[in-house]
């Protein structure tokens, strides 16, 4: 029953880290993996060195804070208040509701953002209504970061709930009848037993977030991202497809890629060490 997992992790993730050695290569598509000449760090130093590295990686750093710290306690908190839902149909109901927009693809997602910011959409309708000047939200760079956290939270939050419930349907219900039974309030059984036991889950899929924190999906800041925005939007995953891969600097590309797992790795690692002492949890 492994086996076609393990099948998968070798095609799609390890294999394919042999790819990574033409970031210290002049890669050339003629000569190849092998005979394309070492370089080194000259690509490392290429994006150290570079005039936009410093606020292409501040805004990296700022939107991986938000998806972090803002944008993942919303499905914690979501899967706390639908538990507390008694009627079977309401809760089936709202969660299809919060799980529909998951499906969307972050192409559509952009066209309807831009639609609803136009200078006719909806946006700019009820700010006129309190006598505002409309305003082209996705044209201004004051506006990009909310517009950020509010899509990734409608799109996606709902989904990040799957987990949590089914975390929160396996504690015993015994607890909280005996909860009950000592008069807890509903406030006070989330607090004492749905949150303590839904903790290391928590803190599991913390960590694996971690691991993605300079990784905050190409499509998604691509599709919302305009060249008057790209002060405050432009990560390190949109710069270099813009100045890597259209160009053809796949080596250039590849040292990027590699430069964000080496942070990543190193920040897993020392928030797991962190965690371990903190609690027993952790993910190794």
């Amino acid at each position: 029953m492994a086996l076609p997992g393990i099948i998968f992790l070798m095609v799609f993730k390890f294999i394919p880290l042999l790819g990574a050695v033409i970031a210290f290569k002049d890669y050339s598509v003629f000569q190849g993996f092998i005979d394309s000449p070492w370089v080194g760090f000259k690509h490392f130093s290429t994006l150290l060195h570079h005039p936009d590295f410093a606020r292409v990686f501040g805004n990296t750093l700022m939107l991986g804070f938000f998806k972090l710290f803002v944008i993942f306690p919303v499905p914690v908190l979501l899967a706390l208040m639908i538990n507390e839902i008694r009627k079977s149909v309401l809760k089936k109901g709202i969660q299809t509701a919060l799980y529909i927009p998951h499906f969307l693809s972050w192409v559509i997602v952009g066209g309807i953002l831009f639609d609803f910011f136009s200078l006719s959409g909806l946006f700019n309708m009820i700010i006129g209504w309190f006598s505002q000047e409309a305003v082209l939200a996705m044209q201004e760079s004051a506006y990009f970061r909310p517009i950020y956290v509010l899509a990734s939270i409608w799109r996606d939050a709902g989904w990040g709930t799957v987990v949590y419930m089914a975390a929160i349907s396996a504690i015993d219900p015994q607890l909280y009848e005996s909860a009950m039974i000592d008069g807890a309030s509903k406030l006070r059984q989330i607090r004492h037993i749905t949150f303590p036991l839904l903790l290391p889950t928590v803190l599991v899929l913390f960590l694996l977030e971690i691991g993605n924190f300079l990784d905050l999906g190409f499509d998604q800041v691509y599709n919302l991202l305009t060249p008057m925005t790209y002060n405050v939007g432009d990560i390190l995953d949109t710069y270099v497809f813009r100045t890597g891969i259209q160009q053809g600097q796949y080596s250039f590309a590849t040292a990027v890629g590699l430069f964000q797992s080496v942070i990543g790795f190193m920040m897993v690692y020392t928030f797991n060490r962190l965690s371990k002492k903190v609690s027993d949890g952790g993910l190794w």
